[in-house]
């Protein structure tokens, strides 16, 4: 089962969510900041995808910590910050298994699940 990671209310996911169902893909939802996240499943992502590109330093989240955070992180530090803020954790995420899909693209969605 394809599971689909993110935060309800972003646009960017309700894109996916939109192109997923419009598309026909079953797919269970799990939201980081109802569902939450546990540290070895973010580990694992972390291992595989590299922090940096799960990491969103583009919105107000990353924005409102502390500089000497910012300024300071690395894997275990960003894993700890994405731990305590969900929000900041790029999406969606999309998980196919085998192998996880971080942003949206319509095509890239096409290419892999059509």
């Amino acid at each position: 089962m394809i599971t689909l990671y993110g935060i309800k209310n972003c646009d960017t996911m309700k894109k996916a969510r939109t192109w997923l169902d419009g598309h026909g893909v079953e797919y269970r939802f799990h939201d980081y900041r109802k569902d939450g996240l546990d540290r070895k499943r973010l580990a694992a992502w972390v291992d595989e995808l590299g922090w940096e590109t799960l990491l969103n330093r583009r919105g107000t989240t990353w924005r409102r910590l502390p500089e000497t955070v910012r300024e300071n992180i690395d894997r275990d530090a960003a894993i700890d910050v994405m731990l305590d803020n969900p929000a900041i954790i790029r999406r969606p995420l999309l998980d196919l298994g085998d192998r996880r899909i971080v942003g949206f693209k319509a095509d890239e969605y096409e290419a892999l699940l059509t």
